[in-house]
């Protein structure tokens, strides 16, 4: 077996808890998992994963100027336009359409 160190970390309790139930359902230890995520450091030359904030903070209106609400006003009719936005109708045929599954 190859000689190892000891890493120290401290978590919080119930993230700790979370992630062992985890880990236990993969059949891994926690030891091991780190080791995988280190591992997966070393190949990326930094985190496997895209470090983001998942939301995009909302826009106060009165801090913009009437050219910038009108930019965003256009640039949401455009995406809508291109599909990317779904009508109300749309929105609400599709919540039916789950509902009933």
């Amino acid at each position: 077996m190859s000689k190892t160190e000891n890493v120290f970390i401290r978590v919080e309790p119930q993230v700790k808890e979370k992630a062992e139930a985890i880990f236990e359902e993969l059949g891994i230890s926690m030891s091991n998992a780190i080791g995988i995520f280190l591992h997966q450091v070393i190949l990326n030359h930094g985190f496997p994963f895209e470090l983001k904030i998942p939301y995009e903070k909302p826009i106060a209106f009165d801090s913009l100027s009437d050219q910038e609400v009108e930019q965003l006003f256009e640039e949401a009719m455009q995406e809508y336009k291109e599909g990317k936005v779904l009508s109300e109708k749309n929105v609400r045929s599709i919540l039916k359409r789950i509902m009933k599954e």
